[in-house]
C-alpha cells in the first residue's frame, strides 16, 4: 500500500513515519503548511524536514505555498474556530495530492499531537477522503508522540513551541506574560 503522509514538520513525522514502514506501508511525504508563519518558521520547519527526509530515504513531496494572505482571509471571520479551516486547508489539499498522485490512501502527522483536535481532524479527513475519492488511513499516533520528541532531540531536530500559525504564537506570548488582549 501506498500512501502519502501530510506532514507538519519533522519532529512530528518521525515515528509517524516509522511506524507506517513497520505495518509494510510505503511512505511518501507531503509538506504543505499555509497556515505556518512567519516566513522564518515556515522556513525553518521545511529545511528541517527535508533534510531528514533525505536521511531517511524518503521521498518527499512540496507545495511550497507561503501563504500568509490566503491563510488569514480563510480564518479572519472566525479567529477562535480557526483550526477547522486550517485543517481544512492542508488535509484536503493532501487528499487530493493523494488521488492525483496515484496514492491508495492519506493520513497526516498532525496525528501524533496531543495538543491538536485529533476528532475534529479525523471528521475532516474523512470529508477530504470523500470528496476525493481516497481512501484516509486512519491512524492514532499520539501514543508514539514522547517517543518522537526525544528521537527529535536526539536528532537535533528544529524544535518548535507553537502549531504554526500567528495566533497560536500570539496566544503562546500571552500566556507567557498573563496579558489579554
Amino acid at each position: 500500500m501506498k500512501t502519502l503522509l501530510h506532514i507538519c514538520c519533522a519532529p512530528c513525522a518521525n515515528q509517524c513515519v516509522e511506524v507506517l514502514r513497520g505495518d509494510k506501508i510505503e511512505v511518501t511525504g507531503f509538506w504543505y503548511n499555509p497556515n505556518i508563519h512567519p516566513f522564518t518558521e515556515y522556513r525553518a520547519r521545511r529545511n528541517c524536514l527535508r533534510e531528514y527526509a533525505q536521511a531517511i530515504d524518503l521521498s518527499l513531496i512540496e507545495q511550497n505555498d507561503y501563504a500568509l494572505r490566503p491563510f488569514v482571509r480563510a480564518v479572519a471571520e472566525d479567529i477562535e474556530n480557526r483550526c477547522v479551516k486550517c485543517y481544512e486547508m492542508r488535509l484536503f489539499e493532501t487528499a487530493r495530492q493523494a488521488k492525483e498522485g496515484g496514492f491508495d490512501s492519506f493520513t497526516s502527522s498532525l496525528f501524533i499531537s496531543p495538543y491538536q483536535n485529533h476528532e475534529l481532524m479525523r471528521d475532516v479527513a474523512e470529508r477530504a477522503a470523500s470528496e476525493y475519492g481516497v481512501t484516509f488511513l486512519y491512524r492514532d499516533f499520539r501514543p508514539y508522540f514522547k517517543a518522537g520528541q526525544e528521537k527529535a532531540r536526539e536528532l537535533g531536530f528544529y524544535m518548535q513551541k507553537y502549531c504554526g500559525c500567528v495566533f497560536s504564537e500570539e496566544e503562546r506570548y500571552l500566556k507567557k506574560s498573563k496579558i489579554i488582549p
